[in-house]
């Protein structure tokens, strides 16, 4: 009987996550790399060789002037995300900057930036993109000030918000009165709270950032030909969707592939916080 009542009991399973959004990303960034390696210069015209079926010669095919698609499909990949990880990271730095300044300082210069982003955030995101870009078409600075412009509303309120909080709690309160100036009580006892919902916030804006390009290169204010980049391709395989199919789903396929991946691993991420 004394041996059935000290009976171990079972330990909890672990916790296990995954998300196949991780994977998948890293999967296609692979294919952003390798394609250096693996594919043809992207810009080589072979009119001869126009609108190939995927082979060996052209792994998924060619396009209307002759260009390997998977080369091409390599540096868009590039590309598009390394505006969207440029731009993602400037947004949260202004945004994040601009947040604490506010909480800081409270007072005018909190409504100044409130009024700013409240501003910036009354028009459409893609409208401002569209808008910046339209100044200089083609230029990849005109794409990073208009991605960074619609971003760094939401990082600023994040950071506003829980700043105000914590500086009103009895720990920077107490480092005041001890004589801690505004690096130190930001760096130790602001920051560190938000940075898991900063990442969290980062990844949804480079997912909106991708989407952002892909639109402003299908209406033809992003990037200029030759320069291949998802959007576009999309517009220069749309004439031929019906004579190579695979010249528009492969763009297709990898936009979406990006996006889901970087929003599923992004859930998975809020899921594992809780």
């Amino acid at each position: 009987m004394s041996s059935m009542t000290h009976m171990a009991t079972p330990l909890p399973a672990a916790r296990h996550s995954w998300s196949w959004g991780l994977p998948v990303l890293m999967a296609v960034l692979l294919l952003g790399l390798l394609s250096v390696w693996l594919g043809q210069n992207p810009a080589h015209q072979n009119l001869s060789n126009t609108l190939t079926a995927p082979g060996p010669a052209h792994w998924l095919g060619t396009d209307h002037l002759g260009r390997d698609l998977m080369a091409r499909l390599g540096e868009a990949i590039r590309v598009s995300l390394w505006l969207a990880l440029g731009s993602a990271f400037l947004a949260v730095t202004l945004g994040t900057l601009l947040g604490l300044c506010a909480a800081w300082r409270r007072g005018l210069t909190d409504r100044l930036l409130c009024l700013c982003a409240d501003g910036v955030a009354a028009i459409p995101g893609l409208l401002w993109v569209l808008l910046v870009a339209a100044l200089a078409p083609g230029q990849k600075w005109a794409l990073y000030s208009g991605l960074v412009l619609t971003a760094w509303v939401e990082f600023f309120r994040l950071v506003r918000s829980q700043a105000l909080a914590t500086l009103a709690g009895d720990g920077v309160q107490a480092g005041r009165l001890l004589g801690f100036g505004a690096p130190y009580l930001l760096r130790w006892y602001v920051l560190p709270p938000m940075v898991g919902d900063l990442l969290r916030l980062w990844s949804y804006a480079i997912a909106n950032a991708v989407l952002a390009v892909a639109a402003l290169g299908f209406v033809g204010v992003g990037l200029r030909p030759p320069t291949a980049e998802l959007g576009l391709m999309m517009t220069e395989a749309l004439p031929y969707y019906d004579a190579a199919p695979w010249l528009l789903a492969a763009p297709v396929v990898v936009l979406v592939l990006v996006v889901s991946a970087l929003q599923s691993a992004t859930r998975q991420a809020l899921k594992d916080s809780v």
